[in-house]
């Protein structure tokens, strides 16, 4: 017989043995507590239904109401005691259902199990952090589009590799961001629309012999319909790698910002000042400001994308329906969920407080012969060169302003046209940042003009 008083491992919160650690690794209260107004959002549903179809009498439907009411107001008020002996959030509601109604409480569980239980509560909580995500998305939308507005006009560089490729106008590069997020929204939408159906009813994996509604409670959680298949319906989790994969996209996103903003408002390149409410001092350098916020952010993706790895590790090789392994779905969502909606209302925060410095944005559009293209582009629409022998003239010139310690707007006509006698006095209507802004009128381009547009057509879409 194994001696384990001389065995580490049963040492410290294990030293009660097979026991406490069967406790510690099959109860799962400690987080699905989070659920509690989801499970009893169901049982209210379940008990109702179940009174309609005559499986339970209106007393003890009534009994059950009141009761469930009493649970939700306890957890509220944090007089609730949740207990790691009765596993989890769905047995730490019946139990103290029990307590308080009597015998009744057990009837609440007729035709059902905590399988279909679980996704049910599951599927409540994880729409609801959608639409909350949802809500985020569209308000940090709205604060670039009035970043955008306001700079519709100012010039700034566009990079390409970090390194500056053409002007650019602010407002061009904030809607850059609204785009991203309006995928980020319509896929958050369609994800939602795909979990909403309800797995309460399929019981345990098979359904049930009683004479159950599954639409009365699917309605009653406004959910489109029933889920379809019993043993899909306990054992699906696509809708939690769903959002957690929408989750990581949209993350990305606000990663690449956040890391931009960093760049902007070092000290190198003071594009933007961000408010004293989302950067700190340092401790020892006080002239310094960090980007305390937008570094977070920037690194919150390592947290949702990481529950998106490890949910699908989770589901990879569980055979049907429901398996244990599944209890190890919530920490992932709740996690990537609190991480999302804290980085989007912190992005939001920060854009709406942010101050561009217009001086230093057009002085580096300026730089690095910006408008290269722009000259380019000219001697193939009105020099009628060929792209390529048009992109060896540029060079050319670059390289004659770069050793003359100027910019291409500075090089004399003389000059130019001692490269190329094509060239007239109409070329400097381009090479300048504003007229090369201006002349970007394309669809999608970062003309003024074109930047108003878009604002106006997002507004409209936004409402």
């Amino acid at each position: 017989m194994t001696d384990h008083s001389s065995n580490a491992m049963w040492g410290g919160r294990f030293a009660e043995g097979p026991d406490a650690i069967m406790e510690a690794i099959n109860a799962s209260i400690g987080f699905d507590q989070r659920l509690a107004a989801q499970d009893i959002q169901g049982s209210r549903a379940h008990a109702a239904m179940l009174a309609a179809t005559g499986i339970l009498s209106d007393k003890d439907a009534e009994a059950i109401r009141e009761g469930l009411l009493t649970v939700m107001s306890e957890i509220e008020e944090g007089t609730f005691t949740f207990s790691a002996a009765l596993e989890d959030i769905h047995m730490n509601v019946e139990n103290r259902l029990r307590e308080i109604i009597g015998p009744a409480a057990g009837r609440l569980h007729t035709a059902r199990s905590r399988n279909d239980q679980v996704a049910t509560d599951f599927r409540l909580w994880t729409r609801a952090q959608i639409d909350a995500a949802l809500a985020g998305l569209v308000s940090l939308q709205h604060a670039l589009l009035d970043q955008a507005e306001a700079g519709a006009d100012w010039v700034m560089p566009g990079f390409t590799h970090l390194q500056t490729a053409q002007p650019v106008t602010w407002g061009h590069h904030m809607l850059a961001y609204v785009e991203m997020l309006g995928r980020d929204t319509g896929r958050l939408e369609d994800a939602r629309r795909r979990m909403n159906e309800s797995p309460l009813g399929a019981a345990a994996l098979a359904g049930t012999s009683f004479p159950i509604d599954r639409h009365m409670t699917a309605d009653a959680m406004a959910f489109d319909r029933p889920c379809a298949n019993s043993l899909d319906a306990v054992s699906d989790r696509d809708f939690a790698l769903e959002f957690l994969s929408a989750a990581s996209i949209c993350a990305t996103h606000l990663s690449r910002f956040a890391e931009e903003l960093v760049i902007w408002s070092s000290a190198q390149f003071r594009f933007v000042k961000l408010s004293d409410r989302f950067s700190t001092g340092s401790s020892i350098m006080p002239q310094k400001r960090n980007p305390d916020a937008a570094e977070l952010i920037r690194a919150k993706i390592g947290r949702i994308l990481g529950a998106n790895v490890a949910l699908f590790t989770v589901m990879k090789g569980l055979p049907l329906a429901y398996s244990k392994d599944m209890q190890e779905d919530k920490e992932q969502v709740f996690d990537a969920a609190d991480a999302l909606l804290l980085s989007l209302a912190a992005m939001d925060g920060m854009v709406r407080d942010m101050t561009a410095n217009v001086e230093n944005l057009r002085a580096a559009a300026a730089t690095g012969f910006s408008t290269a293209t722009d000259l380019a582009d000219w001697l193939v629409r009105e020099a009628e060169l060929p792209f390529r022998e048009a992109h060896h003239v540029t060079g050319t010139l670059v390289a004659m302003a770069e050793e003359k310690g100027c910019d291409l707007p500075d090089l004399s006509l003389a000059e130019m046209q001692a490269v190329n006698p094509a060239i007239t006095e109409g070329v400097f209507d381009v090479l300048g940042v504003d007229n090369s802004v201006a002349s970007r009128t394309s669809f999608g381009g970062t003309a003024p003009e074109r930047v108003r547009e878009q604002v106006a057509a997002w507004r409209a879409r936004l409402g």
